[in-house]
């Protein structure tokens, strides 16, 4: 089982990685004619919990410091291009949460009517809010916030087609990329917390299986539309109960008493067709997203489907208010490894649109067969052309023992973000 120790080797492993990287792409780079563009930003982020831990070894408070430089290069006239975005996060609280990342390292080329991306890249697909069900090419880096925007770089081979009829994206994805999880030590994780030592695979090839994933879009007059077929290792894995000796060993195997248990993670081999759609009528936007998956997971269907609809100008700053409201379903039901399986979403969304871009998110996820229910609150401004503060709150209240969000019960926090930019 992995310790703090072990953790803090693959910090300074991981951050030998980041050199040798950052080495390799500035080399790659420097033959080249033209400048190297350089921004980024670096971010100082407390966070603070309003209840005691649940766990020995957890804190109340933490502070981290992340940075994400980019550096990119265009030749050629425009038509190619190097890009390189690494990431690193120092965390005080939880050896987990640090860890660094490389989230883009891609050669583009751009043709008359088509474009190739080669290298480690970030593909977003999706419309709804309260969560992006359809975004499946990169894996979720789970420690960086438990709204799962955040992700993982991936290896791919990306070929763009366009034409009159629509977009056409091909993917190759060699190389899997394990989702990141809390440590022992962490909050807002799990209970049992999930060892991602403890990974198994339906393939036999691991991470090395090489994916694919396709997809169409194309905007017919109202509509925006999507539709994707994926077919590789699932980025969503299930968790199963391992019993583990008092020395971490597997006591299915050791034949030890069993002093504890940890969860495993599983990536199954799915088959995945997904629908985005958004159609826009006036200050309505009506959006969709669903997907049929079938794999060692059994076959299920699952959707998140709503509206938003904006108040333009309703003061004379100009102040913009939204509403948002959408449903989110899992057809697995209690069986689905993330809680949202039968639950709505509302919101309420206020941008000032004043020089400093103040804007405002808040909403309520309740589930609609039980009384849990989770708050958040998001908010962020400029400050002067270098530096932007963001806040951020969430809640979990009514969850009962037997919930699947039942471990973050006592997580309820507040996180202040200062960025600089450069």
């Amino acid at each position: 089982m992995a310790n703090g120790r072990d953790a803090r080797v693959r910090a300074g492993s991981n951050t030998k990685h980041c050199r040798a990287v950052l080495a390799a792409a500035l080399l790659a780079l420097a033959p080249s004619s033209g400048a190297i563009e350089l921004s980024g930003h670096l971010a100082f982020e407390p966070r603070g919990f309003t209840q005691s831990p649940a766990h020995p070894g957890q804190s109340r408070h933490g502070l981290s410091l992340a940075v994400q430089p980019e550096l990119h290069h265009a030749f050629d006239d425009g038509r190619q291009s190097l890009l390189f975005t690494p990431f690193l996060r120092l965390d005080t609280a939880d050896d987990g949460r640090t860890h660094f990342d490389v989230r883009e390292l891609l050669y583009q080329r751009v043709f008359e009517a088509s474009e190739l991306r080669i290298g480690i890249g970030r593909v977003f697909w999706g419309v709804t809010e309260s969560r992006h069900l359809v975004d499946v090419v990169n894996q979720t880096d789970l420690v960086e916030n438990v709204d799962r925007e955040d992700k993982l770089g991936q290896p791919l081979v990306n070929l763009t087609l366009i034409r009159d009829w629509g977009t056409l994206d091909f993917f190759v994805l060699p190389g899997f990329r394990e989702r990141t999880f809390p440590g022992r030590e962490g909050r807002l994780r799990s209970e049992p917390f999930v060892d991602t030592d403890r990974a198994t695979y339906e393939s036999g090839a691991g991470r090395q299986r090489i994916d694919h994933a396709v997809r169409w879009s194309h905007a017919i007059g109202d509509f925006d539309v999507g539709v994707a077929y994926f077919h590789g290792t699932s980025r969503e894995p299930r968790l199963r109960p391992l019993p583990v000796c008092a020395d971490g060993r597997p006591a299915l195997t050791s034949g030890c008493r069993p002093a504890g248990a940890v969860l495993a993670p599983r990536y199954d081999v799915v088959h995945r067709t997904s629908l985005d759609l958004q159609a826009t009528r006036d200050a309505m936007l009506w959006k969709l997203e669903a997907l049929h998956e079938s794999g060692q997971g059994g076959s299920y269907l699952a959707w998140v489907a709503g509206f938003e609809y904006t108040w333009f100008g309703i003061d004379e700053s100009g102040t913009d208010l939204g509403l948002l409201v959408e449903h989110l379903f899992d057809g697995r039901g209690g069986n689905a490894p993330q809680p949202l399986e039968n639950d709505v979403f509302a919101g309420v969304r206020l941008a000032l649109n004043d020089e400093a871009g103040t804007d405002f998110l808040a909403g309520v996820i309740a589930d609609v067969e039980g009384d849990a229910t989770t708050l958040s609150l998001e908010a962020s401004r400029r400050i002067g052309e270098r530096w932007k503060v963001e806040l951020e709150a969430r809640a979990w209240i009514g969850v009962e023992g037997g919930d699947p969000m039942f471990p973050l019960h006592r997580d309820d926090y507040v996180q202040l973000t200062l960025s600089r930019f450069f």
